[in-house]
């Protein structure tokens, strides 16, 4: 069954670029970036482009930003939200090599306003408590 998040993330280009899909789990997204050859960015060993990694944490952060603005605004006006948040900034960790596999990400809201939002996610491949990479980030939500 499509979730409305998921047709609003095939709007976005650079999420289809990567492959970014959504996984659903307690009503929570969780990202899943498939494992393709032409996202290695290091050849040997071949690991997933830092870059990738990045992209791929920071659509899944905004992914779970949208659905919990869905959450309130269909408290509130019954509508889903049109408009995505916007990235203030992402601080990244690399911690390991993402290895040829198919990766996964989960965020997790931290702090929530009005106009800002902190959010922290993780990237892993195996198994979630050995993260590849992790971020915090700052967004900027749409205004109501």
């Amino acid at each position: 069954m499509s979730h409305w998040l998921d047709e609003a993330l095939v709007a976005v280009p650079y999420a289809q670029f990567l492959g970014v899909r959504l996984m659903w789990q307690d009503a929570a997204p969780i990202g899943l970036l498939p494992y393709r050859e032409e996202l290695i960015g290091v050849p040997t060993p071949p690991a997933l482009h830092g870059g990738v990694s990045l992209a791929f944490l920071e659509v899944t952060a905004l992914a779970t930003l949208m659905q919990a603005t869905a959450g309130q605004m269909a408290e509130t006006t019954g509508a889903q939200p049109l408009e995505w948040p916007r990235t203030i900034d992402l601080s990244v960790d690399y911690l390991r090599p993402g290895l040829q596999l198919d990766a996964y990400a989960r965020a997790r809201i931290t702090r929530a306003g009005r106009r800002y939002a902190t959010l922290s996610v993780a990237a892993w491949q195996e198994d979630e408590s050995r993260p590849f990479a992790q971020a915090i980030g700052h967004f900027l939500m749409p205004e109501s």
